[in-house]
């Protein structure tokens, strides 16, 4: 996995907490900021998540899906572009 530099900037009672609790779990500040962005993105709503879209065509009712998903992949991309 490659990480990316990222500059942020902090309150100064951010930076007080942070250390705190990265000098009290062993943890570097920037491996609980990596945790705090997961949890973040995991409480994301997943409706916008192309996957999600593409697993709700499986409740759309088409008895043909596993014969012509590309059709149906393609149609729906083409609404979600309008």
């Amino acid at each position: 996995m490659h990480e990316r530099p990222l500059q942020i900037y902090l309150r100064p009672d951010q930076d007080r907490a942070l250390r705190r609790m990265a000098e009290k779990e062993k943890i570097s500040i920037a491996e609980l900021i990596r945790r705090g962005v997961d949890r973040v993105l995991m409480d994301a709503p997943l409706k916008d998540d192309p996957a999600m879209r593409l697993i709700a065509l499986g409740e759309s009712g088409k008895s043909d899906l596993a014969r012509a998903h590309d059709k149906y992949i393609a149609r729906a991309h083409r609404r979600k572009r309008r």
